[in-house]
């Protein structure tokens, strides 16, 4: 079993992630502004700000794989991608994978064609921010890290979040940078979601990868 540090381990796609991997048998850390209001055993939960290094670093160290699921809201949206450049550096200085919580609109709807967030038309405004803050991550900041970081990058269906959670389905599709369901985006509950990103993690076969997780 692994010890899977988890950034950003209460929020939605995150506190999933976090009870798969636990449920798996693995030793989880989980990092977050605010405690769970029911905590899960076998987790050890350490409540903090993802924005401070000394932070960041201690729960790094000692982990076998790092996932970041964080999201660009609150006080975090201003240094978001700053602080996925700090996990980032800590990762690979560590030697150990980073596994990202992605976006849809990062994802293209055919091979070669622009990023869905390169037209936001399919988000609502007060949305567009986040969009293009989180699609940064993967069109510029995680290709521009060294190459002896393992980063992979986990978009979701388009109907994903606490606004559509769904029911463990016990299944999913793997696809690449091309949207798997391009027409409306697509589905995927946290709960498989959560499923295929462990999955993934327990491979280890992908290293520096945009991949997709739906139905």
């Amino acid at each position: 079993m692994s010890r899977i540090a988890v950034i950003g381990g209460t929020g939605y796609a995150g506190s999933a992630i976090v009870a798969e991997a636990a449920g798996r048998g693995h030793e989880v850390v989980a990092l977050s502004r605010t405690s769970p209001p029911a905590p899960l055993p076998g987790v050890t939960y350490v409540q903090g700000n993802a924005t401070d290094e000394a932070t960041l670093a201690e729960v790094v160290s000692g982990a076998d794989v790092v996932v970041g699921a964080l999201s660009p809201r609150g006080p975090i949206a201003e240094v978001y991608r700053d602080t996925y450049r700090t996990i980032a550096r800590l990762a690979d200085e560590a030697g150990v994978p980073l596994y990202v919580v992605g976006g849809f609109s990062s994802l293209r709807p055919a091979e070669g064609a622009p990023r869905f967030v390169e037209d936001l038309s399919h988000a609502p405004v007060e949305f567009h921010e986040e969009v293009v803050t989180v699609s940064a991550v993967i069109t510029d900041d995680l290709p521009a890290t060294p190459d002896s970081l393992a980063w992979v990058f986990v978009s979701p269906a388009g109907r994903f979040g606490s606004f559509a959670p769904g029911e463990r389905l016990g299944q999913y599709r793997v696809g690449g940078d091309v949207a798997l369901t391009p027409a409306g985006g697509g589905a995927i509950s946290g709960a498989d979601y959560a499923l295929g990103f462990v999955d993934l993690i327990e491979q280890g076969e992908r290293r520096r990868e945009h991949l997709n997780l739906a139905y």
